[in-house]
């Protein structure tokens, strides 16, 4: 008798032309991941060549029970790093039937951004550092922490090696390499101060495709996490007191910041940021207000501050960009929990689009 590890990854590419398309949308709290699996004749490369579908959004928080129905459409391809072969993973939004965009569809309202010609002109890049806490199932408490109690200070764990000080190690490079495998520009990865915190980066990525290939990462996170036994937690301060919150630090660069003089359009573009401290606050992650407090590589929420190489500032600028006087900057305030779409789309906006 077959093992059951070996039915799960049979390759049935050697017998059949049909193809598993699981496909992903983001659920009614606007964090929960939800998926289905569906059978297709063959290969599909472009996302318009897939058929619409539906689920009950009753079950969801999306739709009331007497008219349940949501229509998911395909939106961008992934490679399956978990069944292979041709299958994949399918980012999709969500619309009534009759062709509108569900209130939790916020991918709809930022592709309309990121189409406009002023925007698509300036060639948005994103750099997304997403941090994520793993923690030990049905305790709620971080990996490698003894249970009801804490480790030493922080200190040792950020970037580190060695068993006492490094936890989920095996779990986060089984994330990089399915990350690589599906085809999302995943730059790097590193351990966090918070021992049981790690990160990814993905990017550079221009414009919708950065906040697509965030939620396939979480997604790819969630279910190897799942495999493992283990829960990964997006908070944005899992554990209250000393220790670091979990962030989602995002890169942000035009085609003019990348240029000569560069520097002076980015810092007109921070500008605009700070006239726009509060709506951008109010879009950035829920609970983030216990992690802004002006602690721990943070700015107070309240405060709107920029500067040089300032980790405690709301917009950092790296020591390169003010030296070459071109490149990027990086938007320090957005939670571990935002939503991508919500986050490039209104940096954009505000960047390139308002009018103060």
């Amino acid at each position: 008798m077959s093992l059951l590890a070996d039915l799960v990854n049979l390759d049935i590419s050697d017998n059949s032309e049909k193809i598993i398309a699981e496909y992903i949308w983001v659920g009614g709290s606007g964090m929960d991941m939800r998926s289905k699996a569906r059978t297709l004749p063959g290969p599909v490369t472009d996302p318009s060549k897939l058929p619409k579908w539906n689920y009950d959004g009753s079950s969801t928080g999306q739709a009331p029970g007497q008219d349940s129905e949501v229509i998911l459409y395909p939106q961008a391809i992934f490679k399956d790093p978990f069944r292979r072969g041709n299958n994949i993973l399918v980012m999709c939004d969500a619309y009534t039937p009759a062709g509108e965009p569900i209130p939790t569809n916020k991918r709809h309202a930022a592709a309309e951004i990121f189409a406009n010609p002023d925007v698509i002109a300036e060639v948005p890049w994103y750099g997304i550092e997403q941090e994520y806490t793993l923690l030990q199932k049905d305790v709620n408490w971080p990996l490698g922490w003894p249970i009801g109690g804490f480790p030493g200070p922080q200190g040792p764990y950020y970037c580190s090696i060695g068993a006492d000080k490094s936890f989920g190690r095996d779990i986060v490079d089984a994330h990089y390499k399915a990350s690589l495998y599906a085809g999302i520009n995943i730059s790097g990865i590193n351990g966090e101060v918070m021992p049981g915190q790690w990160e990814f980066q993905v990017g550079p990525s221009v414009g919708i495709s950065a906040a697509d290939e965030i939620w396939i990462a979480r997604y790819i996170l969630e279910r190897i996490t799942e495999i493992a036994g283990v829960v990964v937690s997006f908070d944005p301060k899992p554990i209250p007191g000393d220790w670091n919150g979990a962030g989602a630090h995002t890169n942000y660069s035009t085609k003019s910041m990348r240029e000569e003089g560069g520097y002076e359009i980015i810092k007109k573009a921070i500008e605009k940021l700070g006239l726009r401290h509060k709506e951008h606050i109010s879009a950035y992650g829920e609970g983030n207000e216990r992690r802004l407090t002006g602690h721990h590589e943070t700015a107070d929420i309240n405060t709107f501050l920029w500067g040089v190489a300032n980790r405690g500032a709301s917009i950092r600028v790296g020591r390169d960009t003010e030296k070459e006087g071109k490149g990027y900057f990086e938007d320090r305030r957005p939670a571990s929990n935002m939503d991508p779409y919500v986050v490039t789309s209104m940096i954009a906006e505000t960047t390139l689009l308002w009018n103060p």
